[in-house]
């Protein structure tokens, strides 16, 4: 976190966010053409009783406002334990639930946070309790954010973990989610398709650098990394299919 002139602090994390500043408890972020279906996704969110997010109390200075979480947001992808992955795909499930048969989610499963890596969590000792920057939030099948999952908080092309431990996680991400059988089939062929969209995303970002939200050497890195991990996933996708039989 930084400080800025007017009292409040510029917060860190997350990678599509920028300019997003705490000021007391609450959140304050620079409006866009999500803030609608954001702002209805979150109110929805508090309907349904669902408390990993940030709550919505409007827009001030054209700026959308939040309530802050404390915690911990995680600057970089990690191993992380057993419990941490648990605990994520619990919460994952239950933002879905929130938002099951919802008219925003429409003709789809759920609403879809469509980032739902670490580094979009906040932690409090030690694990997961919410999920922030819902900017990229849409309606989409819930295979879309529990493959995103297991690639960003289980898989790594670096393999600080085991291939057989992140294979493992990620079949500890299915059985507490809850995917049927079926799903469980499809999924390392969606956790594929996540990487190759990422690298899809962040190119056409790059196509227009007087609008992307990084600069272009961040940019060709992301692209980088998406294909070496794609590549990790492809290459090993017996180990993973195996672990979710």
């Amino acid at each position: 976190m930084t400080d800025v002139s007017d009292g409040a602090v510029a917060l860190t994390g997350g990678r599509m966010a920028s300019a997003v500043l705490r000021r007391n408890d609450t959140v304050l972020r620079p409006a866009s053409d999500s803030s609608e279906f954001m702002a209805a996704l979150l109110k929805t969110f508090e309907q349904q009783n669902f408390t990993g997010a940030p709550k919505y109390l409007g827009q001030v200075d054209d700026k959308d406002m939040f309530t802050y979480i404390p915690g911990d947001v995680p600057a970089k992808f990690r191993p992380w334990s057993d419990d941490q992955v648990g605990a994520a795909a619990r919460l994952l499930r239950q933002m879905h639930d929130a938002t099951r048969g919802s008219d925003l989610a429409g003709r789809f499963d759920v609403v879809c946070h469509h980032d739902p890596g670490p580094n979009n969590a906040v932690f409090q000792n030690d694990m997961p309790v919410a999920f922030i920057d819902f900017e990229l939030a849409a309606p989409g099948g819930r295979l879309e954010d529990v493959a995103y999952m297991a690639w960003t908080w289980s898989i790594s092309s670096k393999q600080t973990m085991a291939l057989v431990d992140q294979a493992a996680q990620v079949r500890l991400i299915a059985d507490t989610y809850g995917l049927h059988e079926a799903e469980r089939h499809a999924l390392t062929d969606c956790v594929l398709e996540r990487q190759s969209r990422n690298v899809r995303f962040w190119a056409e970002l790059a196509a227009h650098p007087e609008t992307a939200p990084a600069a272009p050497e961040v940019l060709a890195d992301r692209i980088a990394w998406s294909k070496r991990e794609h590549h990790f996933v492809y290459t090993h996708r017996e180990v993973f299919d195996g672990a979710l039989a």
